[in-house]
């Protein structure tokens, strides 16, 4: 298996990137568009566990669109052949200092494009981060 192949990475890179934009602008209908239309589908979230595209779509519909902007560190994509991803990136918000947001999503290529078919987002203190970090040194 090769592992990210460049035209490939580009374009997981691409709708990372679109994913982000559509985010923090509440663009509820790229977002929806991103995700997998599927049962299996889900979401692992900070405050709620979504099962399936339409837990995801109604959770994004109801979503207070105040708070959204926030800035990207870290981010990794790594590609598996040409057709899976992985997406990870840290994630911080002028409205929660003191926090950091982990984020990941596995990208899965469709006849119908790039869809994210399992995604987690979490957040914890920064001091908890360091820590971690520490202790791998």
């Amino acid at each position: 298996m090769e592992i990210d192949l460049p035209d490939v990475l580009a374009e997981v890179t691409a709708q990372f990137e679109r994913y982000e934009r559509a985010l923090v602008a509440n663009d509820v209908a790229v977002l929806d568009e991103l995700f997998r239309n599927d049962p299996r589908t889900l979401r692992y979230g900070i405050a709620e566990n979504l099962y399936g595209y339409e837990a995801i779509m109604a959770f994004r519909a109801a979503r207070s669109p105040v708070g959204l902007m926030r800035r990207t560190d870290k981010t990794v994509i790594t590609t598996y052949g040409r057709d899976t991803a992985v997406a990870s990136t840290l994630f911080y918000r002028d409205n929660a200092p003191g926090r950091v947001g982990r984020q990941m999503q596995t990208w899965v290529r469709f006849p119908e494009g790039w869809k994210i078919v399992a995604a987690h987002v979490s957040v914890i203190d920064v001091s908890e981060s360091s820590k971690q970090a520490d202790q791998k040194t």
